[in-house]
């Protein structure tokens, strides 16, 4: 892998739909020889994939945010209700029953930061959350 390369990945990476000709303009190589580079690091396993990244609100960032969230429940609350509840959360990817000072463990994918506030205020309103810890993906 040489400094041209290092370009086109960048490219890339900022544009994953960036055309051969549109690569080519930004780093000073023609279309042909941009689109034989572009194949050989794909075929070297340089360059794994393309990915699309859905924006839920236009107001907030298009990559949202990956959270995990500490659930301790009221203690009347049943764990199998509170389990069918965040199933019918879109914004929720899994639950998981644990032990220790909290009962569940959430993975949540939200919009942005009110997103995230009003998912919160659901989850003691609604899920019958008792205290919520939150942390926040940073990669």
């Amino acid at each position: 892998m040489d400094a041209k390369d290092s370009e086109i990945i960048e490219v890339l990476r900022l544009n994953g739909r960036a055309s051969f000709s549109e690569i080519g303009r930004r780093i000073g190589l023609s279309t042909n020889a941009t689109a034989t580079r572009v194949r050989r690091l794909e075929a070297a396993g340089v360059i794994l994939g393309y990915r699309v990244i859905l924006g839920a609100d236009a107001d907030e960032p298009a990559e949202g945010l990956e959270v995990f969230i500490d659930v301790r429940l009221d203690p009347g609350r049943d764990s199998e209700e509170f389990l069918a509840w965040t199933q019918r959360i879109p914004e929720v990817r899994d639950a998981v029953h644990v032990t220790g000072g909290y009962d569940y463990l959430v993975h949540v994918r939200v919009a942005g930061t009110s997103a995230l506030d009003r998912l919160l205020r659901s989850f003691k309103n609604d899920g019958g959350a008792t205290h919520t810890q939150t942390r926040l993906a940073l990669r």
